[in-house]
């Protein structure tokens, strides 16, 4: 399920050019899965589930926000793989080289970008350990703690990545869509570890 509101995320926010190639909607191969899809999409399911079965959304979030981080910081290693969601051109020794079929026009006489996938993937796998260590041990007893830490310090290194990429389509308030969607993830994971916190 989460794979498919990833698919469809990207493709929305990226309709000018699938609706002149419906094919390739379905050509996943080639990239193209958003993690904030991945993220809304999960959580939808989780809240039905939860929803029908009458049994706490939080705990089961809190479960899925450990395994969902960490998958993150493996899954963007499929950006390597596709030579795609690159940053700015650069010379620093860690420099990542583009071939120029997948370099944007405008930068096409430059070789060496920012990986910024892999310092999304660091960051990720920093995340995760903070989640099992500080947090699971600091507020064990706050369910949806979790959750909102997830939300808080994923969307805080996102936003700051983001800024480094060149590969964004889609402004909102002059803010690329994922900077946008970073800013209420991280506002909602502030105002529910509030909610969480100030809950007996």
């Amino acid at each position: 399920g989460g794979v498919i509101f990833a698919r469809l995320y990207y493709v929305i926010f990226n309709w000018n050019y699938y609706s002149r190639h419906l094919l390739e909607i379905f050509m996943t191969w080639r990239g193209g899965l958003s993690i904030h899809g991945v993220i809304i999409g999960s959580i939808l399911i989780i809240y039905f589930y939860t929803k029908h079965h009458k049994i706490s959304l939080l705990k089961y979030t809190d479960l899925f926000a450990y395994g969902m981080i960490f998958a993150q910081a493996i899954g963007r290693w499929g950006n390597f793989f596709n030579s795609e969601a690159f940053g700015s051109p650069t010379n620093l020794p860690w420099k990542l080289y583009i071939p120029p079929a997948n370099r944007p026009l405008e930068y096409i006489n430059f070789e060496y970008f920012h990986p910024t996938f892999l310092y999304e993937s660091l960051w990720n796998i920093t995340v995760f350990i903070i989640l099992i260590t500080v947090v699971r041990k600091n507020f064990k007893d706050k369910t949806g703690s979790i959750t909102c830490f997830y939300f808080i310090l994923y969307s805080f290194g996102r936003f700051i990545i983001e800024g480094l990429r060149i590969d964004n389509i889609y402004v909102i308030f002059g803010l690329p869509i994922a900077q946008f969607i970073s800013i209420i993830m991280f506002s909602v994971g502030v105002i529910g570890l509030y909610l969480v916190l100030k809950r007996k």
